[in-house]
């Protein structure tokens, strides 16, 4: 006998639902008067959807919460538009949309609406990748976008990787194969010092490097492209710095040396 769910009262239905219908009244108006939405298509979305996308995640690592909500809108925004050209198309609308999603979650959380016993985030994720393979995915990797970034798409790897068992057991086991890749690294480019660099090999053996640390940054709970995006923002920050300070004493970028520039850095590092 499956489970009755709980769910805490949500007082605000009423206007959530109310809004929700303003959207799409106001999705209507746009695609039926405005000469730019007019012409919109899925494939000219597409590239403003991933913009938008990104401008999310932003908001999201600076901790601005009023530009989540704007960018949230945004996103929600593209949502019911892509929706409107399907329905144009004769192929879906927003109701089928929310209603696949709605089956789908209930289907892949077995342990909420089913008899099925998951404790714990790791359980709930094996058993979300059980569910795909038993409904027709081919291979557990078949769900990582092809058109991801490489670090963002190594990290969706591992993880449906370990979904289903394929894992480290200890995270020293997983440092140690750090070790061992950046010994293979050096390796290439120290057999290489009196040769011609091989390039090919040298992409290959940084690519399990780079590999092998973001499978570490998992194992201890790091997320490695926000890592890398913090490191981003933090040097921005510092060079731009430079760039002002430097001129305000009447220097140059390009004209400056290496160790005037550190002199500049330096103070940077101190805000």
């Amino acid at each position: 006998m499956k489970k009755k769910p709980l769910s805490t009262p949500d007082l605000n239905r009423e206007a959530k639902l109310k809004a929700f219908d303003r959207l799409l009244t106001v999705m209507n108006e746009l695609r039926e008067n405005c000469p730019w939405d007019k012409k919109q298509t899925l494939e000219s979305l597409r590239h403003l959807t991933i913009e938008e996308t990104y401008e999310l995640s932003d908001a999201i690592l600076e901790g601005n919460l009023n530009e989540v909500k704007k960018e949230l809108g945004d996103l929600m925004l593209h949502n019911v538009f892509y929706a409107r050209i399907a329905s144009e198309q004769g192929v879906f609308d927003i109701a089928d949309v929310l209603n696949a999603i709605c089956d789908k979650l209930i289907e892949r959380h077995p342990h909420v609406y089913g008899d099925v016993i998951a404790d714990d985030e790791q359980t709930v994720k094996e058993n979300w990748e059980k569910i795909k393979l038993r409904t027709g995915n081919k291979s557990v990797l078949e769900g990582v976008p092809k058109s991801l970034p490489a670090l963002v798409k190594a990290i969706r790897i591992q993880d449906k990787a370990r979904g289903v068992g394929f894992d480290w057991e200890r995270k020293e086991q997983v440092w140690e194969k750090v070790e061992e890749e950046m010994q293979e690294f050096k390796a290439e480019f120290n057999a290489s010092s009196h040769d011609a660099l091989n390039k090919e090999k040298a992409l290959a053996e940084f690519g399990d490097l780079l590999f092998s640390l973001v499978n570490y940054a998992r194992f201890i709970n790091i997320d490695p492209e926000e890592a890398l995006e913090r490191t981003n923002k933090k040097f921005i920050k510092r060079f731009q710095y430079l760039e002002t300070e430097s001129a305000k004493d009447g220097k140059r970028m390009g004209e400056m040396t290496l160790a005037e520039m550190d002199e500049y850095w330096n103070r940077a590092k101190q805000l």
